[in-house]
C-alpha cells in the first residue's frame, strides 16, 4: 500500500527530502500562502507545533501561489516572511502546484486518499468561498481538487491520510485528532 513515504519533496533550497525521514510521526501537511484571509492561520499551525512536537508531531508547509496569487516571492522570501511574523519552527518546504495537470506527485496523492471534506459553515469566510466556487464550477464540492489555501492533510505513524481538514475548520478539531493519533493523554 502506497504511503506519504513514498515520496520526495524539495526543501525550499531546492534539495530532495523523502517524507520516509518523518516517518512514525504524526504529520499535518499543509498548502500555504502569505497574503490571504487564511494566512492568520500560521499562528495557530506553530501552537498546534509548539504543543505536540515534542510527542511526535510534525507540520509540513508547501506555500502555493494557485489561489489568487497569495503566495507570491521565492521560497526564501516566504520563509523570513513566516518566521519573522509567526514565529514558525516547522518545516517549510519548495511552493508547489496542488491542483492541475503540473501539480505535485504528493499532492495528487493526497487529493485521491482524502476528497474534498466541505466548508464548515460557522466560518465567515466559507460562504465567500462557496458563492465564488459555485459560479466556477457548479459540482466544485464533487471533486477531489484543493479549493483554497490553508488546506490540511492529516497523516499517522504509518504514513497514511487519516483526515483532510477544509481551511475553515477549527484548529481546537484538528488538535483533537492530532491528539488521538499521538494517544495523547491529556
Amino acid at each position: 500500500m502506497k504511503t506519504i513515504y513514498d515520496f520526495t519533496v524539495k526543501d525550499r533550497k531546492g534539495k530532495g527530502v523523502s517524507l520516509r525521514e518523518y516517518a512514525n510521526e504524526v504529520i499535518l501537511i499543509v498548502n500555504t500562502a502569505t497574503k490571504c484571509g487564511f494566512t492568520p492561520q500560521y499562528d495557530e499551525l506553530e501552537k498546534l507545533y509548539e504543543q505536540y512536537h515534542a510527542d511526535g508531531f510534525t507540520i509540513l508547509d508547501f506555500p502555493c501561489n494557485q489561489f489568487g496569487q497569495q503566495a507570491p516571492g521565492t521560497d526564501e522570501s516566504i520563509h523570513e516572511f513566516c518566521k519573522l511574523n509567526f514565529g514558525t519552527e516547522f518545516p517549510r518546504f519548495k511552493k508547489v502546484k496542488v491542483n492541475g495537470p503540473d501539480a505535485d506527485p504528493l499532492f495528487k496523492f493526497l487529493k485521491e486518499q482524502k476528497g474534498f471534506a466541505g466548508w464548515n459553515m460557522d466560518h465567515p469566510i466559507a460562504h465567500i468561498l462557496d458563492d465564488m466556487l459555485s459560479k466556477e464550477d457548479p459540482d466544485y464540492q464533487q471533486k477531489p481538487d484543493i479549493k483554497w489555501n490553508f488546506t490540511k492533510f492529516l497523516i499517522n505513524k504509518k504514513g497514511q491520510v487519516v483526515a483532510r481538514f477544509e481551511p475553515t475548520e477549527p484548529i481546537g478539531n484538528i488538535a483533537k485528532q492530532i491528539e488521538e493519533l499521538l494517544k495523547f493523554r491529556s
